[in-house]
């Protein structure tokens, strides 16, 4: 069976998090993706920990294989005319091009857009970077961590009477791929019936704030600042993550109208306190939402996470266990019936577990492999994409200009 991207040609000249995983969610969906890596300057993901049992290298780390799945490694030092003129034949096999470097190092190399585009007229190239590549900012360069400082969320999450902390990972590197996949499949379809290639332009920092959408609109329409608030909800009480019988076990409730805190107060068995006036009414539970907590928790606290989760949501009231990774690995049924973790064999690793990707396609199943070693696949890339000589191939290894590890 043919994948949804069987016979798509990918380039990804990428590093950090956002541009891989938009490579690497066209390589699994069937996108031949060529990954240039260089052993000099290996992406920050083979560098990161944790690494496979405790043993550093740039083919043991965990990180890397997050995006970079079913992809070819091809090390090249891109600083050597002869390395820069290999990817430059590469680009006239490439059908999409991903790119997230800066915007002086792609201009540097000549792989900008203008310059790809006389190679390979309808190439589809995107170019990701934290604030896009035009404005005052455009040569702006940085990481996710500082990124979801810039758009707002460290601002936003933790507790106001304490320092913002953000989300823990790169929140925004998360965010980002979804627009540009988006972007470059409606760009396949467009040069399908046109014949034409386009240039995409992707601003992290613009795809992060479409998730305070809500907030920016309350500043234009009232003046006003949100600012961190825990874990409460302007409308909606109970609202929050309530501790549960063991140790470190919380559960997450909201209840947001009427109707539902009947339903819940029902799921308790009706207790005296949830009879009192001033929970009768969203207004009033907010109004007195630091002392509904307490007793929230009072309850919660007799019960294992999984007894509070199941009693609330058969009365149709929202609530779900706060998982750690022990319980999404080994105890989470919903995860091992839909196979949502996969076992593949890397070359050094050996046995090695990820996650697929969500969506499940009837007629086309994913097909996995591992993440590449770096320069693995020099050989094939130079031989059966390039057509050089096995004499060419030894020569270029030789004189270092291609590289593995």
């Amino acid at each position: 069976m043919r994948q949804p991207l069987e016979g798509i040609k990918v380039l990804d000249i990428t590093t950090g998090g956002v541009g891989p995983i938009i490579s690497w969610e066209l390589a699994m969906w069937g996108g031949e993706v060529i990954r240039i890596e260089s052993v000099r300057r290996p992406c920050i993901t083979r560098v990161s920990m944790p690494f496979k049992d405790n043993e550093s290298g740039l083919n043991r780390s965990y990180v890397f294989p997050l995006a970079n799945w079913k992809k070819r490694s091809f090390g090249v030092k891109l600083d050597h005319p002869k390395g820069l003129e290999l990817v430059k034949q590469l680009v006239s096999w490439t059908d999409v091009m991903v790119a997230s470097f800066s915007r002086r190092a792609i201009e540097k190399w000549e792989l900008n857009y203008e310059e790809v585009k006389k190679i390979k007229p309808d190439i589809i190239m995107l170019q990701t970077s934290m604030q896009g590549a035009t404005g005052p900012r455009a040569d702006s360069i940085g990481w996710g961590m500082m990124l979801k400082a810039l758009v707002g969320f460290v601002h936003l999450t933790g507790w106001p009477d304490r320092l913002g902390v953000g989300p823990l990972p790169p929140y925004t590197d998360y965010i980002a791929p979804f627009w540009g996949v988006a972007a470059i499949l409606a760009a396949i379809d467009n040069r399908r019936r046109t014949g034409k290639g386009i240039f995409i332009d992707l601003s992290q920092y613009e795809s992060s704030l479409h998730f305070i959408g809500p907030l920016i609109m309350d500043y234009f329409a009232n003046r006003r600042v949100n600012a961190r608030c825990g874990n409460e909800s302007s409308y909606a009480a109970p609202h929050g993550a309530y501790q549960c019988k063991g140790e470190d076990k919380w559960c997450a409730i909201a209840v947001y109208t009427d109707q539902e805190w009947t339903a819940f107060c029902n799921a308790l068995g009706e207790p005296e306190w949830t009879r009192e006036p001033q929970f009768a009414t969203l207004r009033g539970r907010k109004e007195n939402e630091k002392e509904l907590n307490r007793l929230v928790n009072e309850w919660t606290v007799n019960y294992i996470p999984h007894e509070v989760m199941e009693k609330l949501q058969s009365a149709g009231v929202a609530a779900s266990v706060v998982e750690d990774g022990i319980d999404l690995w080994e105890h989470d049924s919903q995860l091992k019936e839909r196979d949502f973790f996969k076992t593949i064999d890397h070359p050094e690793m050996g046995p090695f577990s990820y996650f697929r990707l969500p969506p499940i396609f009837s007629k086309t199943p994913l097909e996995t492999g591992p993440a590449p070693c770096l320069g693995q696949d020099n050989e094939y890339v130079c031989t059966q994409i390039l057509g050089l000589s096995d004499e060419e191939l030894a020569d270029l290894t030789a004189n270092g200009i291609l590289e593995s590890a």
